[in-house]
């Protein structure tokens, strides 16, 4: 997992898996306490799994408790049908690229 921030964007890239889970949650983290609007660019991500995508909705729910809004950019057909099979998606705001940023 690649993980590179470009101002309010987090790129992600890779297996986005229980073991990048971690250095994920410290980068969503990390650019909510900078930014009130965050987009996480998936498109350079080819497999996710539930943990992973658990972490993302989580970040989302905690980041609309602080007053911040997180949305997932671009997700392929594999990590946004994850999503939706659980059930996630409904937690989670999906955007086009021109979300933020």
């Amino acid at each position: 997992m690649d993980i590179m921030s470009d101002g309010p964007v987090l790129v992600l890239s890779g297996d986005l898996d229980v073991r990048s889970t971690m250095e994920v949650r410290t980068a969503v983290r990390d650019l909510l306490l900078s930014y009130d609007e965050v987009a996480i660019d998936l498109s350079g991500v080819e497999s996710a799994d539930v943990t992973a995508l658990r972490v993302l909705a989580a970040a989302t729910v905690q980041a609309v408790r602080d007053g911040h809004h997180l949305t997932l950019r671009q997700p392929s057909p594999a990590v946004r049908r994850m999503l939706h099979l659980s059930h996630l998606a409904r937690i989670v705001e999906v955007t086009p690229a021109e979300g933020v940023g």
